[in-house]
């Protein structure tokens, strides 16, 4: 049985499902909640070839505070399963950070929400389940 569990949650019904699976399925493990925030989604928002720094740091503060929210309301359904959630949130690459933080903090095991993709939506907008999945050091959960 995993000890220590990832749940990488962004605001979609995916990763409300892989949340809820985790609180389940693994209520005695340490559970982490992880928000990553991509600095393209930032930068893209800015404008900022044509912006200012200013212009930056207000996006990259809307951006933060959206994750704070959305942890909050992770934590609040783990404290209505009873059930203790640690929560962060870090900018970077989705995937690689997702990844990243799994070995670098001790995860044995990583659960998280894939929207099911095939095809050509798959291979044009990516996967980051698929990715999670195909670089963990650890086992991955992926809910659908």
């Amino acid at each position: 049985m995993a000890s220590h569990v990832l749940i990488p949650v962004d605001d979609s019904d995916r990763s409300t499902a892989a949340l809820e699976f985790a609180l389940e399925e693994h209520s005695s493990a340490k559970l982490t909640a992880l928000h990553v925030i991509d600095p393209g989604d930032v930068y893209t928002a800015t404008g900022l070839e044509t912006g200012t720094l200013s212009n930056y740091e207000r996006v990259r503060n809307e951006h933060e505070t959206q994750a704070e929210n959305l942890l909050e309301t992770a934590r609040r359904r783990a404290e209505d399963a009873g059930v203790e959630l640690e929560t962060e949130y870090v900018i970077g690459d989705v995937s690689e950070t997702i990844v990243d933080f799994a070995e670098d903090r001790d995860v044995n095991h990583v659960v998280l929400g894939s929207h099911g993709r095939t095809g050509a939506s798959r291979i044009l907008l990516g996967s980051v389940a698929e990715t999670v999945a195909r670089r963990s050091p650890v086992p991955v959960t992926i809910v659908r």
